[in-house]
């Protein structure tokens, strides 16, 4: 089982690998069997190809991720963040509240990651 500072500082890899749009660094942290659902009720990504195709296109929009409070581990194989994606948008600037939940193998890489935002987490910015 990882350890709740390896589950922590891989999260936190994770934000400073978006916020430097470095794909590639983020796909490493995922295991090769790998899963993304990105918003949880979207067709599942599945393995490295996939997810690095996934992120490339994500870092690609210039959106950058914002922690809203600590990351928090479990006392399990699991881990959670809340944090604001920041965005440009045809309306304006905008942000998205998301809630990301990663689940980890013993090498301390993401097995899965679910993201939990919908349509009324979207907020224009004055």
């Amino acid at each position: 089982m990882t350890d709740e500072t390896r589950m922590k500082a891989a999260m936190q890899a994770y934000i400073d690998h978006f916020n430097r749009s470095d794909a590639a660094a983020i796909a490493d942290l995922y295991a090769d069997d790998a899963t993304v659902e990105d918003p949880v009720g979207s067709p599942l990504k599945k393995g490295k190809a996939e997810i690095a195709a996934f992120y490339k296109m994500a870092v690609a929009t210039g959106a950058r991720l914002e922690l809203a409070a600590p990351v928090r581990a479990s006392h399990g194989n699991a881990a959670a963040m809340a944090f604001n994606v920041r965005l440009n948008m045809p309306e304006g600037r905008a942000h998205i509240q998301v809630i990301d939940v990663m689940t980890f193998n013993d090498a301390g890489k993401f097995t899965s990651m679910k993201a939990y935002w919908g349509k009324s987490d979207m907020v224009l910015e004055k």
